[in-house]
């Protein structure tokens, strides 16, 4: 497969009758007739696969270490093709809205505890039932070592929501260029692995298609739920988060043909691309058991029934039967009745604090902290290009 290009793999693939992407998942295409699900990041996947090739990778990622900020230069000694390509990647696209951007940031900072709770146990553990998501992580070098995982995807979260994410004294840009490294290596390497290779029902990991139903997971899942919860929002404020989105997934190399313009596309595009695709998987299994278990050995002041019961709460209790969650009733009452509540008094529409108001209270101080301190420490969790996948796959 590393010897071949994309484009060769996936002709070979049709002309031997292996199943398509199409097949699999729900036909899509865009305005002007191409599908995300074929669409990958040519110019990051073929720059990548050399570096993982040469055996490059390792003192990249040393180059890379202390490159942070969106406004610092890039680090020296990086082979060229690669200084070239950040050069080009790492900035905002002409589109992007700076007004826009600083208002989603206040909005952030504003509805922060609803977000922790939601990106952590909602998004987190819905990635465990977007099947090849869940197959893609598994299988990859991330998958074994699931706290270091986990501590990147809380950085990219972090640098997301900071005040000044897009500003030159922000860190996400640079967050996201990096990330996308990160997936041209994977798209690269995991086709190697035959237990992924039994699994998948793709040939290669990642499209535009795949990035699009994290972002529906995560984007689209947090702005629906805050509507549910009656989180006040003004119609400026949705824009703005919105916008903020868009950005986010046009730095990962998502075309923006692809990408929704409004919050009405994009719950159509999430009932379409991301609903009938959640299904369990043994792999999947496994990881959110791991997420909730390292979830379980921070103080959050909660019982691992009350973790469970929230998460059934928040995604579903078919999701958490897939999952295998036991189930606490009690907690299921105190989740059910009293995290409504919990909001009305936050927001002002109730006087007096409802019972159980300290245990969510002192549950989200907790959340916040394991959020704030990027899931393990309040240093920077390096991400870093992987040179392999999971041991033994």
């Amino acid at each position: 497969m590393s010897n071949l290009s994309r484009r060769n793999a996936l002709s070979l693939g049709v002309a031997l009758g292996l199943a398509s992407v199409a097949s699999a998942v729900p036909a899509w295409a865009s305005a002007a007739g191409t599908d995300p699900w074929w669409v990958w990041d040519d110019e990051a996947d073929n720059l990548v696969a050399g570096l993982v090739d040469s055996g490059q990778v390792p003192a990249v990622n040393t180059a890379l270490r202390p490159w942070l900020n969106n406004g610092d230069p890039l680090p020296a000694g990086l082979p060229a093709g690669l200084a070239a390509h950040l050069q080009q990647a790492n900035r905002l696209p002409s589109w992007a809205d700076r007004a826009k951007l600083r208002r989603a940031a206040d909005f952030n900072r504003r509805k922060d505890t609803y977000l922790f709770v939601l990106y952590g146990l909602g998004s987190g553990i819905m990635s465990t039932v977007i099947p090849r998501e869940a197959r893609s992580v598994y299988w990859s070098a991330g998958g074994a070592a699931m706290q270091d995982r986990a501590a990147k995807t809380f950085t990219f979260g972090y640098d997301l929501s900071e005040q000044n994410a897009f500003e030159p004294s922000g860190q996400f840009v640079v967050t996201a260029s990096k990330t996308r490294l990160v997936h041209a290596a994977v798209r690269h390497l995991l086709p190697r692995s035959a237990h992924w290779r039994a699994a998948a029902d793709e040939q290669v990991p990642i499209s535009n298609g795949d990035i699009l139903v994290t972002f529906h997971s995560l984007g689209t899942f947090v702005h629906r739920k805050l509507l549910e919860w009656r989180v006040p929002m003004s119609a400026a404020d949705e824009e703005a988060f919105l916008h903020q989105w868009q950005v986010a997934i046009h730095l990962l190399g998502v075309r923006d043909e692809f990408i929704p313009q409004t919050w009405a596309e994009a719950d159509a595009q999430s009932a379409r691309v991301l609903t009938p695709l959640l299904a369990p998987t043994t792999e999947g299994k496994e990881l959110a058991e791991d997420l909730l278990g390292l979830t379980a050995q921070i103080d959050l002041g909660v019982t691992r029934g009350f973790l469970n019961e929230f998460v059934r709460y928040v995604l579903s209790d078919a999701v958490g039967d897939w999952l295998g969650l036991r189930r606490d009733y009690a907690a299921a009452v105190l989740v059910r009745t009293g995290w409504p509540a919990y909001i009305a008094f936050r927001e002002g529409l109730l006087p007096i604090a409802p019972a159980g108001f300290f245990v969510f209270d002192q549950f989200l101080r907790a959340l916040a902290m394991l959020f704030l301190n990027k899931g393990t420490s309040p240093t920077s969790t390096p991400i870093t290009i992987p040179t392999g996948n999971r041991p033994g796959a």
